[in-house]
């Protein structure tokens, strides 16, 4: 099998689940009917909701989700692979009542067949004044994970994940042939960064990366880029949105275009011991 057509979906997620499953059935219909072999939604997919009162009276654990038990039917039902981006859901230490941004991999059975817990929680305060503490609310996760599909080996991160390129690079050499970066990019660090880390990502790699994102003013106050982006791993992007509008987003993956680019640059193969530096101060 050396071609595959995905479809990323842009979203503009609202604060309750039931308000998400209404707001996302139909992209996965335009998705499913477009010939759609794998479809990516964005991070947070269930709802967008950051306000601390209303996020803890609305998260639910994974079975009881309505979004992702929508989502495995709507996989069994098309006979589609979907990604699903990330969804807040209980991380399941009774120890820790954060939540748990976790990207979940449904077969066209409608099974789960992997997940992935966001390793990075995005701690920052950004130079327009706006003050994010992702970790006051989620439990950040502690494994990479590359998930075995019918056309290779699929990276999974999270948004933020998106500046460690260590990860990127640990997940192609564990096997990745794409990675998917679903995301919630906030609009300063979007239009400053989106594409250049996105296409940097790919060309490390060799990989393709699948970014599917929320884009435009949400309820909960956040606005989000969106521009979702398909990159391929010369670093080229082969489809992207120009705004932040919900949509699907199409693409026709030639997957030789990895071993091409491997082959031409084999970097993955030359890694090298060394001593780290000197503190500077």
């Amino acid at each position: 099998m050396t071609n595959l057509r995905v479809a990323l979906i842009q979203t503009r997620t609202p604060a309750t689940p039931l308000a998400a499953q209404t707001h996302l059935q139909p992209l996965m219909a335009e998705a499913v009917a477009g010939g759609a072999e794998l479809i990516l939604t964005p991070e947070a997919s269930n709802f967008m909701e950051r306000r601390s009162d209303r996020k803890t009276a609305i998260l639910a654990g994974a079975d009881k989700d309505i979004v992702i038990q929508g989502v495995r039917t709507a996989a069994r039902e098309s006979g589609v692979w979907i990604l699903l981006g990330s969804a807040m859901v209980r991380s399941g230490d009774p120890d820790d009542g954060r939540a748990a941004n976790r990207s979940i991999l449904i077969n066209k059975q409608g099974s789960v067949e992997s997940t992935y817990d966001k390793l990075h929680v995005f701690d920052v305060d950004l130079p327009n004044g706006e003050r994010y503490r992702e970790s006051a609310g989620v439990r950040p996760g502690d494994r990479a994970v590359v998930a075995e599909t019918p056309w290779g080996g699929l990276g999974l991160t999270v948004c933020y994940d998106l500046r460690f390129p260590q990860l990127f690079r640990a997940l192609a050499q564990a096997g990745a042939d794409f990675i998917a970066v679903p995301a919630a990019f906030t609009r300063p660090t979007g239009e400053a960064h989106w594409e250049t880390l996105l296409r940097a990502r790919a060309i490390e790699t060799g990989c393709f990366v699948l970014a599917p994102a929320q884009g435009g003013s949400h309820e909960d106050g956040r606005t989000t880029w969106g521009r979702s982006m398909v990159v391929d791993p010369w670093g080229a992007v082969v489809a992207a949105f120009d705004h932040d509008q919900p949509g699907v987003l199409f693409a026709d993956l030639d997957l030789t275009a990895v071993t091409r680019a491997r082959t031409a640059i084999p970097s993955l193969r030359h890694d090298r011991d060394f001593a780290g530096p000197e503190p500077f101060r």
